[in-house]
C-alpha cells in the first residue's frame, strides 16, 4: 500500500511504502497523483519512503514504478529515496544515473533530510 505524506510543497509528491505494494497502488493512487499534478507543474519532486513497515513490491507494481518514471522523464526535478533495504538503495542509486535529473539515496532516519533537501 502507498500512502501520502502530508504538510508537503504543492510542487513535491511524497509517499510512504507500506506492506506489500501492488500495481493496483500505482495504477489507482500513484499515477493519478503525478497526472493531476504535472497540470499544475511543469516539474515535480518526488520523495518515497520505504521504511520499516516496507515489505515488498509486485513484479507489477516494479514494472508500474519504471513506466512512471520513463514516461514523464523530463517531468522530474529531484527524487528522493528513503530506505534502508539495500536491494532498493542500489537499485536507486543505478537507475539514478539513467534519469535526466537529482536522485539522492537517504537512509531511513534521514527522512526530514530528504523532504529538506527537495523543498531546497
Amino acid at each position: 500500500m502507498l500512502e501520502i505524506i502530508k504538510g508537503l510543497p504543492e510542487n513535491i509528491l511524497g509517499f510512504t511504502a507500506i506492506g506489500d505494494v501492488t500495481a493496483e497502488d500505482y495504477e489507482r493512487f500513484l499515477i493519478p497523483l503525478v497526472e493531476e499534478k504535472l497540470k499544475k507543474f511543469d516539474k515535480l519532486n518526488l520523495l518515497y519512503h520505504l521504511g520499516d513497515k516496507f515489505d515488498s513490491f509486485s513484479a507489477h507494481a516494479m514494472w508500474d514504478d519504471a513506466k512512471v518514471g520513463l514516461s514523464h522523464l523530463g517531468s522530474w526535478n529531484k527524487i528522493a529515496v528513503v530506505s534502508d533495504v539495500s536491494w532498493i538503495r542500489g537499485s536507486a542509486k543505478i537507475f539514478g544515473f539513467m534519469m535526466p535529473c537529482h536522485v539522492k539515496v537517504f537512509h531511513d532516519n534521514q527522512l526530514d533530510k530528504a523532504k529538506a533537501w527537495l523543498k531546497e
